[in-house]
C-alpha cells in the first residue's frame, strides 16, 4: 500500500478516485503542530532550537497517518507546492520518523491543479523534500515568533491598551495610520473650469477652456470664483472654430492571469470580497479541480493551458482577428517573486462557468481574464480636436475616444482604482469634426472645485501598495490583514480603513522606539533575504542571528523604560498630531476647562488619553483619537431635552465619549458613535430614544426593533439579529427594509454575504485550544467559534454582551458533548438492524 498525505479532505477524495485501489490518501487538514505560543519555543542561545506542539485538534488525524504509515511501502507527500506545503510535509515526516512509523520508500510531489492527468504525471515525477524551501519556512516563522514574543511583552507593560505586534502586520498598519495622517494635514486648495457645451451635427459635446488669455490653464490657474467668472465671460463673447483634429490609433494589450494579489484586488473591486473570502472560495475552486493553485507569483502559463485557451478563443469567436498570431507569454514585475509556480487559471478552458453563488462568481472571474490573456490586442481611436476664436487668446479642447476593434475587452477589462478629483473626458462621443467648422455654442459653465485627499486604502489598494514595497507574501497578505482588523486596530466604512485610537498609538510606539523595524525597506530587505534562504543563498540561522543581535538589545532597553518615560516620549514624538497650532497663536497644550493647567499625553488601564496637568482639581480628559480640537472631547452641557427639559450633558469615560440624560441609576446614557459627523442635541435625543420601534413583524407578529449595541447598529426580531451598516440606517430603516434584511440574514446574507462574513467581536484565544475565539452571525443565529468548535448563543443571551468568559464557557461546554446529534444517529443505524436479526436468528 502506498501513502499519500495531502492538506485537505476533499483533495484525498479527489485524488484517491484518480490514483486506485494500492493507494490510500489521507488528509493532514492543514498544518499538523507549531511552535507553542510561550516563551522558550525559540531559542537563540542554544543555536535557535525549536520545540513544536502538536495542534490539539490533530490528533485524531496524526493518529490516522501514523497507523496507516506502520502498514504503507511508501510514502507520497504530495502538500501544496509551495513553502508552506513543503512545511507541512516536512512536519509530516519529522513526526512520523520520530513515532517510528516513516516506511523506507519516502517521496515528494506536486502538482499546480487537482486533474487526473495532472495527479498522474506527477506521481511520475518525485522529488525528495527541498531542505532551502524548509530552511526559509524555519527562518520565517522563527523570525515572526522572536519578533513577537519578544515586542509584545514590551508593548503589554509599556503600551496600555495594546494587544500585539507583528513582524509585517505593524508595518501594513503603518501604511494605513499614515494615510490617515496625510487625510488630517490635507488642505483643499479651490479651482475652477470652464466648459462649453457644444453641438455639431445633432451631437453635443464639451469642450474645456485649456488657454486664456493667451497663457495655458494649468488644474489651479482659475483658483477663485473671480478669474472663473471673467474666463467665462470671454468664451461666452468668443466664436470658436476647429483649427485642428488629431487621430490618433492606440492598442491595449491585456493583462496577464491572475496572481494572488492581483486576484485578491480585483475580486474586491469587482465582487467586493474581501482578501481572506476570496482566499476560501479560490481554495474550495482549486479543490474541486476547476482552477489552478490559487497562492502564486508566477503569471506564465503552461504551454499547454496555452495551446486549450487558444483553441477557446478560436471556438467562441469565428472572427480570426480576435487570435493573436503567436501566444502571449508574460514576465512577473512583482519584487521578490516567489517560487515559479503557473499563474492562476481555469483547468478547463472550455468551461466558462463553474459552480453558482460566489464560487461561480469568482470562476468566471478568473476564466475571463485568463482567456483575455491570450486574445488580441484592442485598437483604440485616440482623438483631439483644438478650438480657438479669431484673435487666438483663447483655446478650448475637446477629447474622445472610439474602440475601432474590442479585441480582449470583449471579454474582460479591468477595473481601475478610483482616485478623487480626476476627471475623465476620454469617454466622450465626438461628431466627425474638420478643420473650419464652427460648432453652435449651447451654453458655459464655470465649475467649482477642490483638491481632495488621498484615498483611505481599501484591501485591494492596500494589498497592491505591499506588493509594490516588497513587503510581505501574496499568499500571507489575506492573514496580515484580517490580524489588524481582528485586534481591532482598524475599522472599515464602505470598504475602507480608518486607523484606530489604539493603531495609532501602537504605531506611533513603534516608529518612536522601533523605527528600524517599521521600517518599509527593512521590512522588504528582510523578504530578500528570506528568498536567498529558500534559493540557497544564504544559511537561515545566520540571518536569524543578525536579527537577533540587534533587536534583543534593543527590546531591553525599551523595556527598561519606566511607563511614565514612555509616555513622556510619546507626548513629545506626538506633539504635532495631539497640539497642532491654533488659529488665534494661543498656546495648543492650554486646558481649555481650568485655564491654568497644560494638557499632556497620559496612561492609563484602558488606553493612552489626554488630560490636565491639574488633575485631581481639574478632570478634564479628551480620548487619544481627538487631536487638537479640545472642544472636540470637552465635557459640558449639549442641550435640553425639548420633552422632559432635562439636560443633556457629554461626558468622557473609559470606553469612549457618551451622552446622559439624569442623574444615578435612573440616568440614560448612549455612547456617541463615530460615523456621527457632528453631535447635536437632535443627534444626542435620538440616541437616547433608542431601541426604536419599527413596528410589528406581518408574519410573527413579534415587534422589530433597531438599536446600537457593543458590535455597532442592528435590527432585532424575536431573538434574531440583522447588522446594519451605519447609525444613520437605525432611525431611517423602515418595515419592508427591515424584513428583508432580517430574511438575508437568517438566510446567510444573501448572494454576498460570504464575501461580508466578518466576526461580529473576537475574544483573543481560546485557553485550551489556542484558536481565536469569534463571535459570529450564523444562519440560526449568532455563534461564537474557536475554529475547531462552534457554540451557539442561548436564546436570552444578546450578542453585544457576551463577555470572553462566557465564550470560553460555551465553547468548552460544546465541545465535551462532542459530535452534532445527527451524526450520531447516522452511526446508531447499523446497530439497531444487527439487533434485529439476531432475534430472527433465536
Amino acid at each position: 500500500m502506498q501513502l499519500v498525505i495531502v492538506e485537505s479532505p476533499a483533495k484525498a477524495k479527489t485524488i484517491e478516485k484518480y490514483l486506485g485501489k494500492d493507494y490510500k490518501v489521507l488528509a493532514s487538514f492543514g498544518h499538523v503542530r507549531d511552535l507553542p505560543p510561550k516563551d522558550g519555543s525559540v531559542r537563540p542561545d542554544e543555536d535557535f532550537a525549536m520545540d513544536w506542539e502538536l495542534y490539539g485538534d490533530k490528533a485524531r488525524q496524526v493518529k490516522a497517518i501514523t497507523d496507516a504509515a506502520k502498514t504503507a511501502d511508501r510514502l507520497i507527500l504530495a502538500t501544496d507546492p509551495d513553502r508552506e506545503g513543503e512545511a507541512i510535509s516536512w512536519h509530516v515526516q519529522e513526526l512520523l520518523a520520530k513515532k517510528k512509523a516513516l516506511p523506507k520508500e519516502v517521496e515528494r510531489v506536486t502538482f499546480n491543479a487537482i486533474t487526473k492527468d495532472v495527479i498522474l504525471a506527477a506521481m511520475k515525477a518525485p522529488r525528495a523534500l527541498d531542505q532551502d524551501l524548509i530552511d526559509a519556512y524555519l527562518a520565517r516563522r522563527a523570525l515572526d515568533y522572536l519578533f513577537g514574543f519578544t515586542l509584545s511583552p514590551v508593548l503589554w507593560r509599556k503600551l496600555p491598551g495594546a494587544k500585539s505586534a507583528g513582524r509585517v502586520q505593524s508595518v501594513a498598519l503603518r501604511l494605513i495610520v499614515e494615510r490617515e495622517r496625510e487625510i488630517e494635514l490635507f488642505r483643499a486648495d479651490e479651482y475652477w473650469s470652464v466648459i462649453a457645451r457644444l453641438e455639431h451635427l445633432g451631437t453635443a459635446f464639451p469642450a474645456r477652456l485649456v488657454k486664456f488669455d493667451g497663457a495655458k490653464l494649468d488644474k489651479l490657474t482659475l483658483g477663485d470664483a473671480g478669474s472663473a467668472a471673467r474666463a467665462q465671460a470671454a468664451v461666452e463673447a468668443a466664436t470658436f472654430r476647429v483649427e485642428e483634429v488629431e487621430t490618433k490609433p492606440t492598442r491595449r494589450n491585456p493583462w496577464p492571469p491572475f496572481t494572488t494579489s492581483t486576484l485578491q484586488m480585483e475580486a474586491a473591486r469587482k465582487l467586493g470580497f474581501s482578501a481572506s473570502h476570496t482566499m476560501r472560495v479560490a481554495q474550495h475552486l482549486y479543490e474541486a479541480g476547476a482552477i489552478t493553485y490559487m497562492r502564486t507569483d508566477g503569471v506564465q502559463m503552461d504551454s499547454s493551458a496555452i495551446s486549450a485557451a487558444r483553441l477557446a478563443i478560436s471556438n467562441r469567436y469565428n472572427n480570426g482577428h480576435y487570435l493573436p498570431e503567436k501566444p502571449r507569454h508574460y514576465e512577473t514585475k512583482a519584487k521578490n517573486a516567489q517560487e515559479a509556480h503557473e499563474a492562476i487559471r481555469p483547468t478547463d478552458f472550455g468551461k466558462d462557468h463553474y459552480g453558482s453563488g460566489d464560487e461561480g462568481r469568482l470562476y468566471e472571474l478568473i476564466w475571463k481574464r485568463a482567456i483575455a490573456s491570450q486574445m488580441a490586442s484592442a485598437v483604440i481611436e485616440r482623438t483631439s480636436v483644438t478650438l480657438r476664436e479669431g484673435t487666438g487668446q483663447h483655446e478650448l479642447r475637446a477629447t474622445g475616444q472610439v474602440v475601432k476593434f474590442p479585441g480582449f475587452l470583449a471579454v474582460y477589462d479591468e477595473t481601475l482604482d478610483q482616485k478623487p478629483g480626476e476627471d475623465d473626458e476620454d469617454g466622450a462621443m465626438l461628431p466627425v469634426l474638420n478643420a473650419g467648422d464652427t460648432p453652435a455654442k449651447q451654453g458655459v459653465d464655470a465649475n467649482q472645485h477642490f483638491t481632495q485627499p488621498p484615498p483611505r486604502y481599501s484591501e485591494a489598494t492596500l494589498v497592491k501598495r505591499l506588493e509594490e514595497l516588497g513587503i510581505g507574501r501574496p499568499s500571507t497578505y489575506a492573514a496580515t490583514i484580517q490580524v489588524i482588523k481582528d485586534r481591532a486596530y482598524v475599522r472599515t466604512e464602505k470598504n475602507r480603513f480608518f486607523a484606530e485610537e489604539s493603531g495609532r498609538l501602537l504605531t506611533a510606539f513603534l516608529e518612536r522606539f522601533f523605527p528600524r523595524y517599521v521600517a518599509y525597506d527593512f521590512t522588504a530587505g528582510m523578504e530578500e533575504e528570506l528568498d536567498d534562504v529558500s534559493g540557497g543563498r544564504e544559511q537561515w540561522k545566520v540571518l536569524l542571528a543578525k536579527f537577533w543581535k540587534d533587536f534583543k538589545p534593543k527590546s531591553d532597553e525599551v523595556m527598561e523604560k519606566k511607563p511614565s518615560e514612555v509616555t513622556e516620549a510619546l507626548d513629545e514624538f506626538l506633539s504635532d498630531y495631539l497640539f497642532p497650532p491654533t488659529e488665534d497663536g494661543a498656546d495648543p497644550r492650554k486646558c481649555p476647562q481650568c485655564g491654568v493647567g497644560r494638557l499632556s499625553l497620559r496612561g492609563g488601564r484602558f488606553g493612552a488619553f489626554v488630560a490636565c496637568s491639574n488633575y485631581p482639581e481639574c478632570k478634564f480628559t479628551r480620548k487619544f483619537a481627538q487631536p487638537g480640537g479640545a472642544a472636540a472631547g470637552e465635557e459640558g452641557e449639549i442641550g435640553k431635552h425639548p420633552e422632559t427639559g432635562e439636560p443633556i450633558t457629554r461626558k468622557a469615560g473609559r470606553f469612549g465619549p457618551y451622552i446622559e440624560m439624569g442623574q444615578g441609576k435612573e440616568a440614560k446614557r448612549a455612547s456617541i458613535p463615530k460615523d456621527i459627523p457632528e453631535l447635536d442635541l437632535d443627534w444626542a435625543v435620538k440616541l437616547l430614544s433608542l431601541p426604536r420601534s419599527i413596528g410589528a413583524h406581518p408574519e410573527t407578529g413579534e415587534e422589530i426593533t433597531a438599536s446600537i449595541g457593543r458590535y455597532g447598529p442592528y435590527l432585532a426580531h424575536n431573538g434574531k439579529y440583522a447588522k446594519l451598516r451605519g447609525t444613520a440606517e437605525v432611525f431611517e430603516t423602515g418595515m419592508n427594509s427591515a424584513v428583508a434584511k432580517l430574511a438575508e440574514a437568517a438566510n446567510g446574507g444573501g448572494r454576498g454575504a460570504r464575501a461580508a462574513a466578518e466576526p461580529l467581536a473576537t475574544f483573543g484565544p481560546h485557553p485550551e485550544s489556542g484558536g481565536e475565539m469569534k463571535l459570529m452571525a450564523g444562519r440560526y443565529g449568532p455563534y461564537v467559534t474557536d475554529g475547531t468548535t462552534n457554540a451557539t448563543l442561548p436564546r436570552e443571551k444578546k450578542p453585544e454582551e457576551l463577555t470572553a468568559e462566557e465564550a470560553v464557557t460555551l465553547i468548552t461546554e460544546r465541545a465535551a458533548k462532542g459530535p452534532a446529534k445527527g451524526k450520531g444517529r447516522k452511526k446508531a443505524a447499523p446497530k439497531k438492524k444487527a439487533a434485529v436479526k439476531k432475534a430472527k436468528a433465536k
